[in-house]
C-alpha cells in the first residue's frame, strides 16, 4: 500500500518558483512526502484530489481551479491559501479590518462602478445617492490620491490623481470596475514583506516608483526597532486574515509604517524579479512550511487555515 502523501503546486505560466519549490521539497527526502505539479483530469463532487497539500498560485485567475480547490479542501486537502477566504476577501475589507486591529493604513473610500454592472439598470440602485458626496470624499482623502480596483489586479488600472477634475476624467475610463480612492502616502522608505505560515517574515527593500524589473533594486536600511515593528505588523495582518502565503507592502512616512497593499495571496516569487537571495529564502521557507502542513494533514477533516477575524466572529456568534 502506497502511504506517500503528495504536495501539489497549482500554477499558471510561472516556472522558476514552482519548479524550484518542487525540487526543494523532494531534495529533503522526507519519508512519505513527495511534491509534484498538480494534475487534474476530472473533478467529481465530493471526491478527494489525491493531494495532502496544494499550494495555489493561479486560482484567482481561473474560476475552475477555485472550485476544484474548494472541493479538495472539503475532502481534507490543506490548501495554501484557504480558497474560501480568498474568494471572500478584497482590498477594501483589508483596509477596514486594519483600522480595527491597530495597523496604520491610508485614508480610503470605495466607489461604485462608473458604468452599471451587466444585467442591472438605474432602478437597481435605489439606495445609492446621486451624486455621491464628492466634496466630503475628496476632503477626506485629499489630493494627490491613488485610484485602483478594490479587488486587486496587480498594477493594472492604477491611477495617480491630482485634482477632482483629474478624478472625474480617469474614473470615466474604469467601466464596471469598482475602485478605491486612496490617500497618497509620500514615503521615505518602502518594503515588500513575505509572510509564510503566519510567522516567517522576509522584509525586502522595494521601490515601487522604479520600472518593474528594478523595484527590488533598493537598499533601505531600517533600524532593528523598525524591523521589529514592521514584522509585528506583517504577522498581525496575516494572523487576522488567515493567509499562509502573502505579501504586505509597507510605506514609511514620518517614521510610521503604513500598510499599503496586503492582499497578495499569490505574490511574485520569480527569481528574475525578486533576486537570488529573496528567491532562495521564499523557496526554502515555503518548502519547510508545506512539509509541516503535509505531515499534520488528516483526511476527511478541515485542514485549512482560518484567520483570527473569522474565528473570533464564530466564537462571538456561539
Amino acid at each position: 500500500m502506497n502511504t506517500t502523501k503528495k504536495i501539489g503546486i497549482l500554477f499558471g505560466k510561472e516556472r522558476s518558483f514552482p519548479m524550484a519549490l518542487i525540487e526543494a521539497i523532494n531534495k529533503r527526502n522526507i519519508p512519505g512526502v513527495s511534491a509534484e505539479p498538480v494534475r487534474i483530469d476530472k473533478v467529481v463532487q465530493g471526491e478527494p484530489s489525491g493531494y495532502a497539500v496544494i499550494i495555489d498560485r493561479i486560482s484567482h485567475d481561473v474560476p475552475f481551479y477555485r472550485a476544484y480547490l474548494k472541493n479538495a479542501a472539503l475532502c481534507g486537502t490543506a490548501v495554501i491559501n484557504n480558497p474560501f477566504w480568498w474568494s471572500a476577501d478584497e482590498k477594501f475589507f483589508n483596509n477596514c479590518l486594519a483600522t480595527k486591529v491597530g495597523v496604520p493604513v491610508p485614508k480610503t473610500v470605495i466607489l461604485p462602478s462608473r458604468e452599471l454592472p451587466s444585467d442591472t439598470s438605474d432602478q437597481s440602485f435605489s439606495n445609492l445617492a446621486f451624486p455621491l458626496d464628492w466634496e466630503t470624499i475628496f476632503h477626506y482623502v485629499g489630493f494627490p490620491a491613488y485610484m485602483k480596483p478594490f479587488a486587486g489586479g496587480g498594477w493594472k488600472n492604477v491611477y495617480k490623481l491630482h485634482s477632482a477634475e483629474d478624478f472625474y476624467q480617469k474614473h470615466g475610463e474604469t467601466g464596471q470596475l469598482v475602485m478605491l480612492l486612496q490617500e497618497e502616502i509620500v514615503f521615505t522608505e518602502y518594503y515588500r514583506c513575505y509572510c509564510i505560515g503566519g510567522q516567517h517574515v522576509r522584509i525586502m527593500s522595494y521601490e515601487p516608483r522604479n520600472p518593474h524589473h528594478l523595484r527590488y533594486a533598493a537598499d533601505f536600511k531600517p533600524s532593528a526597532d523598525k524591523l521589529h515593528q514592521m514584522e509585528d505588523i506583517v504577522i498581525r495582518i496575516n494572523e487576522w486574515l488567515g493567509y499562509d502565503f502573502n505579501t504586505v507592502e509597507l510605506a514609511i512616512r514620518d517614521g510610521i509604517p503604513y500598510a499599503i497593499d496586503f492582499c497578495n495571496p499569490a505574490p511574485d516569487a520569480d527569481r528574475a524579479s525578486v533576486g537570488d537571495d529573496n528567491f532562495n529564502w521564499v523557496v526554502d521557507t515555503s518548502a519547510g512550511y508545506a512539509i509541516e502542513r503535509c505531515i499534520a494533514q488528516r483526511d476527511d477533516t478541515d485542514n485549512l487555515t482560518w484567520g483570527k477575524y473569522l474565528r473570533h466572529s464564530v466564537h462571538t456568534i456561539r
